[in-house]
Formats: structure tokens, sequence, C-alpha cells
């Protein structure tokens, strides 16, 4: 697979752990399917103007104009979701005298309430087991309440979503 999303000869992504690599890897992927999906759209369109006898018509070029201008809006989306990721995984790898930041060992009280959120629910998710007893561990995390405040809630309300 060839990545093109983002430039790992960039110094700043030249050290990427696994785990990054997996994320841009994933993030290629989504990226190939839009540009697929896009072409093959544009091919669908190209046969139908040809089928009506129109394919030079202004209006093929501007459809196509348009599909493409799409296609790169979400590729752009792929990619800005992947750099948030990316930083936001990174956060994890600095610490403090008590060593790296891991929640919930030792949590990193410097990061935004929506970052913590983001790490608590990456550990919640990433538990073995069934969505109840995830929930049910969550429940019962004192920590949990006082790190996250009002996106405790929040997440309590997701984690409860994949019960059902």
């Amino acid at each position: 697979m060839t990545i093109d999303i983002i430039d790992l000869t960039d110094p700043k992504y030249a050290d990427l752990n696994a785990v990054q690599l997996a994320m841009v890897r994933a993030a290629q992927a989504e990226k190939n399917k839009a540009v697929a999906h896009c072409e093959e759209e544009i091919k669908e369109l190209f046969y139908y103007f040809l089928g009506r006898n129109t394919a030079r018509a202004s209006a093929l070029s501007e459809e196509t104009e348009q599909l493409r201008t799409e296609r790169d809006e979400e590729v752009e989306r792929i990619r800005e979701d992947l750099l948030y990721r990316l930083a936001t995984e990174a956060l994890g790898n600095e610490g403090n005298e008590y060593g790296p930041y891991r929640y919930p060992e030792n949590p990193n009280y410097g990061l935004s309430y929506s970052q913590r959120f983001l790490i608590v629910r990456e550990y919640y998710m990433s538990m073995a087991g069934d969505a109840a007893s995830r929930l049910e561990a969550y429940r019962l995390d004192t920590l949990a309440r006082t790190y996250l405040g009002d996106f405790y809630a929040t997440l309590y309300d997701l984690l409860a979503s994949y019960v059902h």
C-alpha cells in the first residue's frame, strides 16, 4: 500500500510507533476507498451522458468537478481526523516523575476535558469482555468521575449505548 495521506518522510512522522502506523494505514485505506468510489461515480456519470449523446455537455464537466470537490473534502476530513488521532495518541507517550501518562495509573491532568474523554474512552473500549462488563467497570470507577468532570455522563451514555 502506498501511503500518501501524510508524508512519512516528514521528521514529525518519522518515528511513529506501531499503533500510530496502524492508524495511518487505516486512514490510507479509507482515503483509497473514497477516491475509488469517486472515480466509479465519475465513470457512471460519463456513461450516463454518453448514452444520451451529451458526453461533451458542460453539465458533465460541472458534475465531474463537483464529485472531485466532494472527494477532496472527504480526503481532507480523513487526513485531519488522522492527524488529530496521531496527536491524541502521542499524548500518552509523555510522562512525569511517576512515569508515562496512562489512565488510570498515572492520569495526565494537564489535558483538556475533551482529550481526557478520548483517553478514558479508549481505555474502556480496549477492555476485554462484553459491553455490560465495561459499563459496570466504568460505573465503579471513582477516578473517572473527577477526572472527566461533565464528560463522565457523556462517556457513560456512550458505553451504555453498546449494551443494548
